[in-house]
C-alpha cells in the first residue's frame, strides 16, 4: 500500500506525524497533492477538544491548495498537474438542500478535515465536482486563503451587506479581519471593529476599518457616535462568545441584522426579546462555511488582489512542526494565519 505523511490529531492537543495510506479514489473523485494548508479557528477548536472531539483520531485541515495527482475515470473537466483549490463541503449533490447551495443541511454531508480526514497530509481525496482550477500566477500562500475568504463572502451575502450600510465586527482575529475587508469591498461605511487586543485592532484599521475599540465599555457609545445615534445596520459576531452575541443586539439599529458566525460550544443560548424583535423588524441569520458560488467568488477576489493578505501569509511551518505551530499561535498575535507546508 502506498503511504504518505499525515498529522493525526490522536487526542486533544496532541498530533502525531505518521505514515498512513494514501486515500483511494472512486471514478468521480480526484486525488490532490497538498502544497499548503492553513490553520483555521475551527482547527484550533478541534485541537483544544472544544469541537468534534468525538471524531478523534482525525487528520484536520480544510483550508488548502495543491495539484491534481490522480483523477477518476469519469472526471473529464480536470487534468493531472493542475493547480487547484476545493470546496470542502461534500453533500449528496441531489437533495433539496444541495440544490439550494445549503450543503451543510444535507443529511449526508461530510466536511474535509472535520468529519473526515483532511489536508494536514500530503494527499487528500474528494469528488471532482468540488475541485476548482486556479489562475496562473496566484501564489500558493494566497490560494490557501480561498476557503476562509469564501466563508466571509457567504456571511456578507446572507447579511445583505451593501454600499452605505454601517457594520460592526466583534473580534479582530483572522476571520474578523476578513469580515472587515469584505465590508470594505462592498462599500459599507462606517466599519467599526472591537477586540481586546490593541494590536489586532491596529491591524483591522490597516485592513479597512474606520474605527477600532479595544475597551469593551466604550464600544456602545462609539457605535452610536458613528451611526448618527441609530446603531449599526449589520453586526457580525466572529468570536464565538455568548456574551458578545448578547452585546450584538445592543449594537444593532432598529430593523438591523445580527450575523451569527462565531462557533460557541454546543447548547449555548442567548435570550432574545420577541416583541422587540417583531416590532423593530430585526433579523438574525447564521452562516459558517463557504460553498459553491462562495468559493468561486472568493477565488476571483483573491486572484485579483482584492484582499490584503500579507498578515495571513507570513507564518508557515513544515508538517513535522505542526504541534509547535498550533501551540504557539496564541503568542503570535501579529500572524493572522499560520500555514503548514506539505511540500517542504
Amino acid at each position: 500500500m502506498a503511504t504518505m505523511k499525515a498529522a493525526v490529531l490522536v487526542e486533544p492537543r496532541r498530533f502525531e506525524v505518521r505514515e498512513v495510506g494514501i486515500p483511494e479514489i472512486g471514478p468521480a473523485d480526484v486525488l490532490i497533492r497538498v502544497t499548503r494548508a492553513g490553520i483555521c479557528g475551527t482547527d484550533l477548536h478541534i485541537f483544544n477538544g472544544h469541537y468534534a472531539a468525538d471524531r478523534l483520531p482525525i487528520v484536520p485541515g480544510h483550508e488548502f491548495c495543491g495539484t491534481i495527482a490522480e483523477i477518476g475515470a469519469s472526471v473529464t473537466h480536470l487534468k493531472t498537474g493542475m493547480r487547484v483549490v476545493a470546496d470542502i463541503n461534500i453533500g449528496c449533490g441531489n437533495c433539496y438542500w444541495c440544490r439550494r447551495n445549503e450543503v451543510l443541511n444535507c443529511g449526508e454531508v461530510e466536511q474535509i478535515g472535520i468529519g473526515r480526514d483532511g489536508a494536514f497530509a500530503q494527499y487528500v481525496a474528494l469528488p471532482g465536482r468540488l475541485v476548482l482550477p486556479v489562475p496562473d500566477g496566484v501564489p500558493e500562500a494566497v490560494l490557501a486563503l480561498v476557503e476562509p475568504v469564501a466563508c466571509v463572502v457567504r456571511a456578507a451575502r446572507k447579511a445583505g451587506a451593501a454600499f452605505g450600510r454601517s457594520g460592526v465586527v466583534l473580534g479582530a482575529g483572522p476571520i474578523g479581519n476578513l469580515h472587515v475587508q469584505m465590508m470594505r469591498l462592498v462599500g459599507m461605511a462606517p466599519i467599526i471593529v472591537a477586540d481586546l487586543s490593541s494590536e489586532r485592532c491596529r491591524m483591522a484599521v490597516e485592513a479597512g476599518a474606520d474605527a477600532a475599540v479595544s475597551e469593551p465599555a466604550a464600544l456602545g457609545s462609539k457605535v452610536l457616535e458613528m451611526t448618527g445615534g441609530r446603531g449599526a445596520d449589520i453586526v457580525v459576531e466572529s468570536v464565538g462568545s455568548s456574551k458578545l452575541y448578547r452585546q450584538a443586539f445592543d449594537l444593532v439599529r432598529k430593523g438591523g441584522h445580527v450575523a451569527f458566525f462565531g462557533i460557541t460550544p454546543p447548547g449555548e443560548t442567548i435570550p432574545i426579546e420577541i416583541l422587540k424583535t417583531v416590532l423593530e423588524e430585526n433579523s438574525l441569520k447564521g452562516s459558517v462555511a463557504g460553498m459553491g458560488e462562495d468559493m468561486h467568488d472568493a477565488l476571483t477576489l483573491l486572484s485579483h488582489g482584492r484582499f490584503r493578505t500579507a498578515a495571513f501569509t507570513a507564518a508557515h511551518y513544515p508538517l513535522e512542526r505542526i504541534q509547535e505551530a498550533f501551540e504557539t499561535i496564541p503568542a503570535r498575535t501579529g500572524h493572522l494565519k499560520t500555514q503548514i507546508l506539505l511540500d517542504a
